[in-house]
């Protein structure tokens, strides 16, 4: 046969053909059985015809194998690290239940921008967009701020202020980490963004870092919301520690929040708040201002619409958009550092800090007080609200059922929230004033 023929053969109808002759003989015969040799025949043919194409279209051929794979081709070992991380906080967030909020939309924004060629963090790629609308312009933690202030009631504060002192102890790992990271080589910038994981308050740390450090946005932000949902176990073993067993069972009186706070009180509370504050260190005006804002929509009473949309609606929306796109900020190549792991280590010792310094200056009050108050309150007066109250309570219980330390310690937990910001408000101010910022 000569070589043009079998080249201009059409294979493709030969085998319909084929596969029509032989299908009618099995019905004829009510078995296909006997033409098992079929599909081989059918598969010979067509790799013959797509060697035949190689052939004849080499140079298109390996174009389309490069487009199918060009994707395999440029995965790294950092995109399959980046994946397995990000599905370990998604891990944690569903199965663990560990801040699921903020841990499964940053693990999914990690995954998406580890995988090749996506362009999703490109110029006009769409987790870009959300970046540098949400996260460039600090609107995302500012909104945030609104809903945890809508969220937040201060009348445990406000029933027994001098636990505020508390809030403001609670601070303390914040300049630890700031020196340490300074002695570790970070630049003053860098330093100061990792010390707000002290605050332990994700928002504020998120709003710091993408101002001055945007680089470490990712593993601060992963580290500061991590040892937030890690409180209930870091802190127990340090208030054991720092405490005897008489004062974990130190009962304190419940007549102190017996007392009702008026409704004026509370209204003029925000108010009074964010003009010291912002006096003190103007700096901090869009964080405490979105915070009282918040707190003054839930406390007035005549907008219960804008309340609950900010507690619910606002705040839902923003976590996703806010997760995910610091979950964008997670690329391999950037986040796989031994930079990383000082980052994670200091936040650890953020977190310790703040444990060791509130309940230790919750022992100092009782020195100079009459009425003695149980020193692990003091560990609650970080940021993080509720937990921190509720880790607190449960450790005095298991020393003395009869211990009821909530509310005590919930006063010291929401100083905390306002030491947080005003503690990062200062913190700004001094890099304004050192020319640094």
């Amino acid at each position: 046969m000569p070589e043009g023929l079998l080249a201009s053969l059409n294979w493709t109808r030969i085998v319909l053909v084929a596969v029509g002759i032989c299908l009618a003989l099995g019905a004829l015969r009510r078995s296909l059985r006997t033409f098992w040799w079929l599909p081989v025949v059918v598969l010979l043919v067509a790799v013959a015809e797509l060697l035949a194409f190689v052939g004849a279209s080499s140079s298109v051929w390996q174009q389309f194998l490069a487009g199918v794979f060009h994707g395999i081709l440029n995965f790294s070992w950092q995109n399959a690290a980046m994946l397995v991380i990000g599905a370990f906080l998604i891990y944690l967030g569903v199965a663990r239940d560990v801040e699921p909020l903020l841990l499964v939309p940053i693990g999914f924004g990690a995954i998406l921008v580890n995988l090749p060629l996506t362009g999703l963090m490109g110029e006009e790629g769409l987790l870009r967009q959300f970046y540098e609308a949400g996260i460039a312009t600090e609107i995302f933690p500012c909104l945030i701020f609104i809903g945890v202030g809508a969220m937040t009631d201060f009348a445990p504060l406000l029933q027994n202020p001098r636990v505020l002192l508390l809030g403001g102890a609670g601070q303390f790992g914040i300049f630890l980490t700031l020196i340490l990271a300074l002695a570790l080589g970070f630049e003053q910038l860098e330093a100061v963004c990792v010390g707000i994981i002290g605050a332990c308050d994700g928002p504020t740390a998120i709003y710091v870092t993408s101002q001055y450090a945007p680089h470490l946005l990712g593993p601060v932000a992963v580290a500061a919301y991590s040892y937030m949902s890690l409180v209930p176990i870091i802190q127990p073993p340090l208030m054991r520690a720092l405490t005897t067993q008489a004062e974990r069972r130190r009962v304190m009186p419940a007549a102190i929040y017996a007392r009702p706070v008026s409704r004026t009180v509370k209204v003029i509370f925000p108010l009074v708040v964010l003009v010291i504050t912002v006096l003190i260190a103007p700096m901090g005006a869009p964080l405490m201002g979105m915070l009282m804002l918040g707190n003054f929509l839930k406390e007035c009473g005549v907008v219960e619409r804008l309340s609950r949309a900010a507690q619910n609606e606002i705040a839902n929306i923003v976590t996703l958009l806010l997760g995910i796109t610091v979950g964008a900020t997670m690329n391999g190549e950037v986040f796989l550092q031994v930079q990383t792991l000082a980052i994670f280590g200091l936040g650890f010792l953020a977190i310790v800090g703040d444990t060791v310094a509130g309940v230790l200056l919750a022992k100092l009050m009782n020195l100079f007080s009459r009425e003695k108050i149980n020193p692990l309150i003091g560990a609650a007066g970080i940021s993080a609200f509720p937990m921190a109250a509720r880790v607190a309570h449960r450790v005095a219980a298991q020393a003395n059922p009869q211990t009821y330390l909530l509310m005590h310690a919930m006063g010291a937990n929401t100083g905390g929230q306002v030491g947080s910001v005003l503690a990062a408000s200062i913190m700004l101010a001094l890099l304004h004033a050192m020319g640094l910022a």
